[in-house]
């Protein structure tokens, strides 16, 4: 996709309106600190677009970030932070379960794993929940470049083994420093969104026909 336009468009509290959107949206979960944030980052090729933080569990919001006018990226809580409240916890889980539950533009589920470990009971609870409702999920090992070549496929196969998934579940790996995985990312994405108009050669060139058309 030919990246031309995106803003932060909406951000959403525990006690926020969600947006209804037009476009169609791809949510991206998971654990605090598994780099949500530098992934759409990667994919926008944007060093700080989406907001990181190096504390674990600062964000608290959903964010929704409107891509080229035709598609949301929608940037969850993580989960699992242990110096978070319980009382919190709790309005982050019902905040992302109102949108999981309530978005009719939701197309895919983007779950971010850290490619280095076993997936945590959260992780598990979290793919369960997407499996269970029906949503389509997309696994994203992250942290690729934190482990050697020679490790990715047993490291990809620890993680289809831990969750139990069926092999029509992708499972993609990413590095938010060399952009590895990318491409399949965005492929992915592209499968669910109709043609880029970017893209098309008769949107790059005038119209001979057109009396108002500029020569070259």
């Amino acid at each position: 996709m030919v990246l031309k336009q995106m803003e932060l468009e909406t951000v959403c509290g525990i006690t926020s309106t969600l947006p209804v959107n037009e476009h169609p949206e791809f949510a991206f979960a998971g654990r605090s600190n598994v780099g949500k944030s530098s992934l759409i980052n990667g994919l926008l090729n944007r060093k700080s677009f989406a907001r990181t933080s190096s504390q674990p569990g600062k964000t608290q919001t959903i964010n929704f970030y409107h891509i080229n006018n035709a598609l949301y990226f929608v940037d969850l809580p993580g989960y699992g932070y242990a110096k978070v409240s319980v009382q919190t916890k709790e309005k982050w889980a019902k905040m992302i379960n109102r949108y999981l539950n309530g978005s009719d533009q939701l197309q895919l589920i983007f779950l971010l794993l850290d490619i280095r470990h076993e997936p945590t009971e959260n992780d598990k609870n979290m793919l369960n929940w997407i499996l269970t409702n029906k949503k389509t999920p997309v696994i994203i090992a992250t942290k690729l470049d934190k482990i050697n070549r020679s490790q990715i496929q047993k490291q990809v196969k620890m993680l289809r083994q831990s969750l139990k998934l069926q092999k029509d579940i992708k499972i993609i790996p990413f590095s938010s420093m060399t952009k590895q995985g990318r491409d399949e990312i965005w492929t992915t994405i592209e499968s669910y969104l109709g043609p880029d108009p970017a893209k098309d050669p008769a949107m790059e060139q005038p119209n001979p026909t057109d009396p108002e058309a500029s020569s070259v």
